[in-house]
C-alpha cells in the first residue's frame, strides 16, 4: 500500500489523536470487518446475543477507547482489529458461560476449535486459554494463529501486517496450529481431542 494512500492518511491521523479519524475509517472498512465477525459467528446457537453487527460496533467502541498502535497498512489495522474481536469474543464466552466450564462437552478437534463460529464458547475459552500460553512461549506464532482464526487474514495479509515473507506465515502457521493441538491434547480438556 502506498505510504500516501487515503486509508493510510486516515490510519495516521487517528494514531495521532484524530478520534474523527477513526469514523471515517469505519465505512472504509466496515463491510470487511461485518464479513469477518460474521465468519466468527457463523453457526452459533440460535438466539445468540452477539450478531455481527453488534461485534463491530463493539470493536469501534474499543478501538476509539485504546492507545493504537503505529498503523502501517490496511493488513495492519485488521491484525489489530483481530486482537480486539478475540479479546470480545474471549470476554462475552468467559461472561456466559463462566459456570458451565469444563463441563462434559463434544470433543472436537482444534480445527473444529479454531472455526470459531462452529462451536460452544467453552472450547473458544479452551482454545484462548492455549493460546496465551503460545503467546507466552512465541508471540509471533500466537498473533499468526489470532489474525487467522479470530479475524480472517489471509497469509498474504498477515505477512504485509507483520512484514514477512508469505512461506514463513505458512510454516509457522502449520507449527503453530500442531503445538496447539498438543497443548489441547497435553491438558486433557473435555470437549477438544486430537483430529481423527
Amino acid at each position: 500500500m502506498a505510504q500516501d494512500s487515503p486509508v493510510t492518511l486516515l490510519l495516521q491521523d487517528f494514531v495521532n489523536g484524530d478520534k474523527t479519524a477513526l469514523d471515517r475509517l469505519l465505512p472504509v472498512f466496515y463491510n470487511e470487518l461485518r464479513k469477518i465477525a460474521g465468519g466468527v459467528l457463523r453457526n452459533e446457537r440460535p438466539g445468540h446475543t452477539l450478531q455481527p453487527t453488534a461485534l463491530v460496533h463493539e470493536l469501534y467502541a474499543r478501538m476509539v477507547g485504546q492507545q493504537q498502535p503505529d498503523y502501517r497498512s490496511r493488513a495492519h489495522f485488521l491484525c489489530v482489529a483481530a486482537g480486539v474481536m478475540r479479546q470480545i469474543l474471549i470476554d462475552h464466552a468467559r461472561g456466559r458461560h463462566a459456570a458451565k466450564r469444563g463441563g462434559a462437552q463434544p470433543k472436537i478437534s482444534l480445527d473444529e476449535a479454531l472455526d470459531a463460529g462452529t462451536v460452544s464458547t467453552p472450547e473458544i475459552v479452551a482454545v484462548d486459554d492455549a493460546l496465551c500460553e503460545l503467546e507466552r512461549r512465541d508471540p509471533r506464532k500466537a498473533k499468526l494463529i489470532e489474525m487467522r482464526f479470530f479475524g480472517g487474514l489471509t497469509a498474504d495479509d498477515s505477512a504485509e501486517a507483520l512484514n514477512l515473507p508469505v512461506n514463513t506465515v505458512r510454516r509457522e502457521l502449520r507449527v503453530a496450529q500442531a503445538w496447539l493441538q498438543c497443548e489441547l491434547d497435553r491438558k486433557k480438556s473435555p470437549g477438544i481431542s486430537r483430529a481423527k
